[in-house]
């Protein structure tokens, strides 16, 4: 008999009473900790739920992903992690939990430093809102709100009441109908969806839900179901009604939280799933806590955290690449997220690492989604045991988009290549010293090009409409952001650059240029120019001037790309446009 059967069993309503106490206990806010929500959808996921070392754990099964809720209650939390790592590893499988929050986040750091990848998931995040805004609707903000509300009441006949014995077949019936308007849109969500509601329906009294019943000319448009969640906050579980009556769920969603909501500070309308309507819906009453959830799971290769881990990458990068210690916080402190580096720990700390950034690349006359791979490093006494490799290849399992890299020297090209990076970006840097500085003076007949301050929005731009290509690299204004500021605080600048004059210029044609330099030892290096060679010679002689420097070098970095592979048998562009490699 396998570890998890001997402790965990099938959810029923005989653990209510106990599953209810460990509930309370935390008194969280997330939708899924009510004995309600996990019983309905308990044949959905096959949940099964067992009490570890004084907490209650609740255990999902979807296909072959298994899932641990984190665990719940006033008992040793530490320890039922510990015996749910032996019950997987005893079947065979990865512990994986979800969802925690953002204490069970900090606490799992503590406890299990380098064992788990922790990520957010957009889409499981809890929409909640104060229980006033929305039984008032109050400011402007809320206007087109109570218009639609306005809209429904137009007719005169309507009725809200709660949801009893009496009317639940009603209820019952008018989603059939329901169905029956978004046949279009149908799928095997929806139908999960209706087969919970229905459970709700069958148990609404064994599992102290709450529902709130809306007419309009005597018969049923819309209807709730939600129940009390904490010792502040109610959660609706569901909410339906006829999608063409205008008004309809606004009014509904008003109706219930004013009659059935009293009493509490907050309500919690749960995730909207990624879906895009829904989303949108549930940002236009503005909620008041957007909740963060997360999934913990166990793995060798984790994201670094940007706290407690980063006086251990600086180290490593220091000892790998011998940057100064102000550039490495100034990188750390603004590129540095949660998600974003991945490491490999050993004896209790962070070893080896990789930043994986966020990019589009231009690819078959599309954008897709991409990482640009930044510091590659494992300390010294790690290496040989191929650590950099084990996080390169984690990366392309996990995030199955391009990854795209610039060698930091010609001998990591052959590493490169062995794990299926292509050359696609050429590059090379031109340099200019003495005697050429004068043979780039710019003339008396020649225009003087105009530098002036651009914003990074419309750098953005610019680089876009300048060099976009198939196998261009976009960066958004987040990284623009940081180039610019990074190339300030290294003496130099960044600048739209026009050799016309600017009050004659026509505003309607932007045909500017963008340049980004920085200043190394008396050298001032261009990291990036729309400019042409010939245009850049008028202009370097100007700034070299002005920044007092004596020698200049300008051109591209070479880079590389990794096609997963759904992509592999795409072509690469061998001259694609990287230059900015905003680390």
């Amino acid at each position: 008999m396998k570890p998890e059967e001997t402790v965990f069993h099938e959810i029923t309503l005989q653990d209510k009473a106990w599953m209810d106490q460990k509930f309370a206990e935390d008194d969280r806010n997330a939708c899924e900790y009510s004995f309600a929500n996990n019983f309905m959808w308990r044949n959905v996921y096959q949940v099964r739920v067992a009490e570890l070392h004084g907490c209650l754990v609740v255990r999902f099964i979807d296909g072959e992903i298994h899932c641990f809720s984190f665990p719940v209650g006033n008992g040793d939390k530490k320890a039922a992690v510990e015996e749910l790592l032996a019950i997987c590893h005893e079947e065979g499988i990865q512990l994986l939990i979800a969802p925690a929050s953002e204490q069970d986040r900090a606490q799992m750091l503590e406890w299990f430093p380098g064992r788990f990848l922790i990520e957010g998931d957009r889409n499981d995040y809890d929409y909640i809102y104060a229980r006033e805004k929305l039984a008032t609707l109050a400011g402007k903000k809320l206007h087109g709100k109570r218009n639609h509300i306005a809209r429904f009441k137009d007719s005169g006949d309507w009725s809200y009441e709660p949801m009893t014995a009496e009317n639940i077949e009603e209820c019952r019936t008018m989603t059939y109908t329901w169905i029956h308007m978004r046949e279009e849109k149908w799928n095997e969500e929806m139908n999960q969806e209706i087969s919970v509601l229905h459970e709700a329906f069958d148990h609404m009294q064994e599992l102290g839900l709450v529902g709130g019943v809306l007419r309009r000319d005597g018969q049923i448009v819309a209807f709730s179901i939600g129940e009390r969640l904490n010792s502040e906050t109610f959660v609706v579980h569901f909410e339906k009604a006829y999608p063409d009556l205008q008004g309809a769920y606004p009014m509904i969603n008003q109706q219930f939280v004013l009659h059935e909501c009293e009493g509490y500070a907050y309500v919690n309308r749960e995730e909207d799933t990624g879906d895009p309507g829904l989303r949108k819906a549930k940002l236009s009453y503005y909620p008041d806590i957007l909740l963060p959830k997360y999934e913990l799971e166990e793995s060798g290769v984790v994201y670094a955290d940007p706290k407690r881990d980063a006086p251990y990458i600086q180290e490593i990068w220091q000892k790998c690449f011998g940057d100064e210690e102000d550039y490495i916080q100034f990188y750390l402190k603004h590129r540095m997220t949660r998600e974003n580096m991945l490491v490999i720990f050993r004896d209790g700390r962070p070893v080896a690492m990789a930043s994986f950034l966020p990019v589009q690349y231009l690819c078959n006359g599309a954008y897709v989604d991409a990482r640009y791979v930044y510091a590659v490093a494992t300390l010294p006494e790690y290496r040989g045991q191929k650590l950099a490799e084990q996080i390169l290849r984690f990366a392309e399992e996990k995030y199955q988009v391009p990854l795209i890299l610039s060698p930091a020297e010609e001998s990591l090209i052959r590493y490169y290549e062995n794990l299926g990076f292509k050359n696609a970006f050429q590059g090379e840097r031109k340099n200019v010293s003495g005697s050429d500085i004068t043979a780039l003076e710019v003339k008396d007949t020649e225009p003087v090009a105009c530098m002036e301050p651009v914003t990074p929005e419309e750098y953005v731009r610019i680089r876009d409409e300048k060099c976009a290509k198939e196998g261009y690299v976009h960066w958004d204004v987040d990284a623009v952001s940081y180039a610019m500021e990074l190339a300030a605080s290294c003496g130099g600048g960044t600048a739209a650059v026009s050799c016309e004059d600017k009050n004659t210029r026509n505003e309607q044609e932007d045909d500017r240029d963008i340049l980004m330099y920085d200043i190394r030892e008396k050298e001032l290096v261009i990291l990036e120019t729309t400019l042409s060679d010939d245009a850049l010679s008028q202009v370097l002689p100007q700034l070299m001037e002005e920044t007092g420097t004596s020698a200049a070098s300008y051109g591209r970095e070479r880079g590389m790309i990794w096609l997963p592979k759904t992509m592999a048998d795409l072509p690469v562009a061998g001259d694609g446009y990287l230059a900015l490699t905003l680390g």
